[in-house]
């Protein structure tokens, strides 16, 4: 084979590099898309989250307080009916934050005779941290005297 010498008739012009960069990586849209998709999702674990946590501070409230209550009224029991007034106090190191109060009241009703017992009406209530939660509960005794 013989070597041909170089003709411009044969040469083969190359076209220009291609401009074209669609494989070459993400357009900004696509990325302002996708942080805005991750963004939602975040922001929506964000809220579970924080939902997650009132709700076991809730619980937790809850299961002390009917806990601390019960403790409260079977103290109750053992007290002269006649002592039931007013009163309020916390319940030391073993609960700290918590506080009880008892609120009393006479029941009228056309039911009881004049000559029978009194009916009282007594609210008890569990607070926490200055009452930023309450439970409260009410009960009714009947006070012979």
């Amino acid at each position: 084979m013989v070597a041909m010498p170089f003709s411009g008739r044969d040469a083969r012009i190359s076209a220009p590099p291609s401009t074209d960069h669609s494989s070459a990586g993400f357009t900004l849209m696509e990325v302002v898309v996708a942080l805005s998709v991750v963004a939602i999702a975040l922001l929506a674990i964000y809220r579970m989250h924080t939902q997650t946590l009132f709700m076991d501070e809730r619980g937790r409230f809850d299961s002390v307080a009917v806990m601390l209550a019960r403790q409260k009224l079977a103290e109750m029991e053992t007290i002269d009916p006649t002592e039931l007034i007013g009163n309020s106090g916390d319940f030391g190191s073993d609960h700290p934050g918590y506080t009880w109060k008892i609120e009393t009241e006479e029941v009228v009703s056309d039911l009881i005779r004049d000559d029978g017992p009194v009916l009282r009406k007594i609210r008890l209530t569990i607070g926490l941290n200055d009452d930023e939660s309450i439970f409260q509960m009410t009960t009714y005794r009947h006070l012979y005297e």
